[in-house]
Parts: C-alpha cells; structure tokens; sequence
C-alpha cells in the first residue's frame, strides 16, 4: 500500500506477471518480481499469482470471474474507489492485458501493457478505456516490436474516426529488447490521471472467446445466445438511445439519471428502427440487481428497460 488515501478512496493496481508455459518455480519467480516491479505514488498495489502455469495465463475463463470478485472485495474492505481501478502486466502479463482490457473496460480507469502480444484481440471495446503500450525497439520474440507498433497505428486511426474515443500513449523504447529497464514505469503517473468513465454516452462493445453478458448499461440476460465475436454500438444522442451492430433478441438497457434524465420520455433505435419511446421508472429493484451482480456503485442502475417491448 503506498501514500495517503484520497477523499474518495484508494487506487487499486493489479499488476500481472510474465512466464507461462513453463515449470512453477520459473512462474513463481516472475510473480515475486512483479510484486517488486512498480510503485505507485499512491493505492493498493496487487500482484496475483496466476492460478495456472500455461501460456495464455492471464486470459483464460477463470480469469475475468476472478479478477471481478477481487475487485469487489478491495471496494467492499479496503477502501477502494470503484473508479480508480488500473489493471496492467509484463510480458505474458501485457498479453493479458491485451486480452482482458477489452473486455472488462467498464471496470477499470486505464490501462497498460508491458512487452506482450496481443494475438487475436481486438482493441475495439477501449473505446472509454485510456489504454498505454510499451515496447522496446528490440524486442522481436515473436514479433513483439512490429505488432506493437500495429495496433499503436490502430489506436491512432480508432482516435481519429471516434472523437473523444481511444485515449492512448505509446513508447517504442529504441535499443532496448525484452526487458525495459524500468523506462515503462512512466505508465503509472500516466494511468494515475484517468478515472473510470461509468456511464460513457457511446459504447463500443465487441465479444471475445470470453463472453461477457455486461458492459456498461447494456446487458444480455443469461438465456439469450450471443453471436460469436458479436459487435453493437451503443449511443445516446440527447433524448435518443441509438443501437447498432449484431443485437441478441432480447437485451437490457441499465439506465442511470448519469447517462441521461429518467424525468423525461426518451426513444429508443435497433439498427435504425424505433423499438420504444415513453418513461422509464426508476425502481428499487434494478439497484439491488446491480449491486448484487457487483459492489460498484458508480455503476448501479436506477432503472432497466428490456428490449424488445
């Protein structure tokens, strides 16, 4: 734990280690090294320990329940903030990050991958999401340097298209390889300046090979399928809520007098077809859901509207 608590609560790290594919000991080592790696100006600095000792580590399936209980149990007993919530990790750990950044976005205030490789993972879901890459110019183990320097040109052109969308920063460390020689630390001032944005007025939601059923104020119910690598974009434009891209048949607005006003009707678009227009009631049990689904109450809904009526 490092410096005084803020009013409104303690920063939480969670730092993920490297390895992988590799004996316990080998994977024991990076994790007491992460433990080591950084400090912060200030928050709860965590370094787990992955549960496995495989390649892919940081994003399995297991890993997004588990890292959704820790979270709720340092808000709930150690005084964090919900919106001061960081996740980054080095080498196999920035592969995670990748990975997990994407898809858990509404929880965390920024992000930072060290030296990992992003594989198949899309980038589209840090649309609120401040996201920084570190790499050095060096590191060519599996392309590292030049796939970094990608999806970097990515973020830029996501920036461009989405304004207000895709914060990031980017560090190509020349002459340096695998190892950054701590350079990399700059990410946490850097992250430290960003709290979560948790009712964004545009989404981007894009499914992984873990699928997530909340991301923001939208939401599938447990007995809807969802399309495989499906994409919808969410967006309030003053009383309308505009909905695009691969909608289940039946979803779940989460609405918030933060996103917009409960007091006033509002319309509703499904891939550019009115699906509703009236008043929304604020209503205790939509509180009680979210608050049992998770101890965050930035994010708890005052209200829920299931689409189609």
């Amino acid at each position: 734990m490092f410096g005084e608590a803020p009013a409104g609560g303690r920063r939480l790290w969670i730092s993920l280690h490297g390895g992988g594919n590799a004996p316990a000991r080998v994977n024991d080592r990076q994790w007491q090294n992460q433990a080591r790696l950084y400090e912060p100006a200030e928050g709860v600095y965590v370094a787990p320990r992955a549960p496995t000792d495989t390649w892919n580590l940081w994003h399995e399936s297991h890993i997004d329940p588990l890292f959704q209980r820790l979270i709720d149990g340092y808000v709930a007993l150690r005084g964090v903030n919900p919106d001061t919530v960081y996740v980054l990790g080095y080498s196999a750990g920035g592969d995670g990050v990748w990975q997990l950044a994407p898809r858990m976005a509404d929880r965390f205030a920024a992000a930072a991958m060290m030296a990992g490789h992003p594989n198949e993972a899309s980038l589209l879901g840090l649309r609120n999401l401040p996201f920084a890459v570190f790499v050095g110019g060096n590191d060519a183990a599996y392309n590292r340097n030049r796939v970094v320097a990608e999806r970097a040109a990515e973020l830029d052109r996501l920036e461009r298209e989405d304004a207000g969308g895709y914060v990031h920063m980017t560090r190509i460390y020349d002459g340096v390889g695998h190892w950054m020689n701590k350079q990399d630390a700059e990410a946490l001032p850097w992250m430290a300046k960003f709290k979560r944005t948790p009712w964004p007025s545009r989404i981007v939601w894009q499914q992984d090979d873990v699928v997530h059923r909340r991301f923001y104020w939208l939401q599938v119910p447990d007995t809807i399928d969802i399309k495989d690598r499906a994409k919808i974009i969410a967006t309030v434009k003053n009383r309308t809520i505009e909905l695009e891209g691969d909608l289940p048949d039946t979803f779940r607005l989460r609405l918030s007098d933060r996103l917009l006003s409960l007091d006033e009707p509002l319309n509703v678009l499904a891939n550019g077809r009115e699906v509703f227009a009236g008043t929304v009631r604020r209503n205790a049990a939509a509180i009680v859901a979210s608050l049992e689904e998770r101890a965050d109450v930035s994010t708890a809904a005052t209200a829920t509207l299931v689409l189609p009526q």
